[in-house]
């Protein structure tokens, strides 16, 4: 294993979270509002997340923590160099089952098993380490409510989002939103074997705070998905296409707080600058060829399992507003995949 030659530029400690007084009951209403979206759509597809319901794929993966790493990047799962074995669940982010030709959100999981530490919840000892990764760097707004507005109305077709945005942010802001959605939405995915995938939000490092990111590298990196016309587009057919010509190599790196105005911790919107705070290779991902005689229970076991940004270490506590709010809609997602799953009102406030 090769170490990374890129030095941390004296990341800081000094970053802090901002909580609001009404931000639990505000959870509590955003994960009621997913509840029923996860309901009806149950109703629909039958049981799935209330997001990122569809699995493209699931598979099997190893993840090796590198040696000689700085010592800012030196704790939780990357304390020591090792190998642990891994899940990656490969998903469009839509609350439906849409077509892989559907412009979206793709979210890119890894869960690290067999680790072992306090876990973030405050829980008892945890096993697993969960990174949840999209192909955009950085949210599209800086706090929870706007996305939960945002996702609501447009369940409801594409006028209503617009009218929404306009009626919110008014001509110029509208605008300047859907001109950012156009942006990111426009972008042509060219596969999960070649797209680079970020957390967007960040994740604690011991004392530390860091985005994460993750490359792919070698054949990953060159090949491109390419499906001949939009209606044949099928990006898990395209994986292991990918797979089929040799194991998929990824760098799981970390970009590391320098300063709030920089780097903010409660602001998901921002795109934390390379030039600023430049990303560190802490460990490699391989997807080697799988089993195809157990690819099939593996993927169902990872559709079955809760992977979440807080389905982790205490020393990776995830951080900042969007990401507590995600604790709690995380949280009654997993309950909202069980038939006849209820609200539980106290138990949201209390996640």
């Amino acid at each position: 294993m090769s170490v990374s030659n890129v030095s941390v530029p004296s990341p800081s400690t000094q970053w802090q979270e901002r909580i609001g007084a009404d931000e639990a009951q505000r959870h509590a209403t955003y994960a009621q509002q997913f509840a029923q979206l996860q309901a009806a759509r149950n109703a629909q597809f039958g049981p799935g997340r209330a997001l990122h319901r569809k699995q493209v794929l699931g598979v099997g993966a190893v993840l090796d923590v590198l040696p000689g790493l700085p010592d800012a990047a030196r704790h939780g799962l990357f304390a020591f160099p090792g190998r642990f074995e891994a899940w990656v669940r490969l998903s469009n982010g839509g609350a439906d089952r849409a077509s892989d030709r559907k412009p979206d959100v793709r979210g890119f999981a890894i869960q690290a098993q067999g680790v072992q530490g306090p876990s973030a919840l405050g829980q008892g000892a945890t096993q697993v380490q969960s990174f949840l990764l999209i192909n955009q760097p950085a949210f599209a707004f800086p706090r929870s409510d706007e996305f939960v507005d945002l996702v609501m109305h447009a369940t409801q077709g594409p006028k209503a989002m617009i009218r929404y945005l306009f009626k919110r942010y008014g001509w110029w802001g509208g605008f300047q939103k859907i001109r950012r959605f156009a942006k990111s939405f426009g972008k042509p995915f060219t596969g999960f074997a070649s797209e680079v995938f970020y957390s967007a939000a960040p994740i604690a490092c011991g004392p530390y705070a860091a985005r994460v990111r993750l490359v792919p590298v070698g054949q990953s990196a060159l090949t491109k998905g390419k499906p001949s016309k939009k209606d044949q587009v099928d990006w898990a057919a395209d994986f292991k296409q990918q797979l089929a010509r040799g194991p998929l190599r990824f760098d799981l790196q970390l970009q590391f707080f320098v300063d709030e105005t920089r780097t903010p911790i409660e602001d998901a919107s921002v795109d934390w600058p390379e030039t600023v705070s430049p990303y560190v290779t802490v460990a490699h991902l391989t997807v080697p060829e799988q089993d195809s005689s157990a690819a099939q229970v593996l993927a169902d076991r990872i559709e079955a399992a809760a992977i979440d940004p807080w389905a982790a270490l205490m020393a990776h506590r995830p951080l900042g507003e969007v990401m507590r709010a995600r604790k709690v809609v995380y949280y009654q997602s997993q309950l909202g995949r069980q038939p006849g799953a209820q609200v539980d009102q106290s138990a949201l406030l209390s996640a």
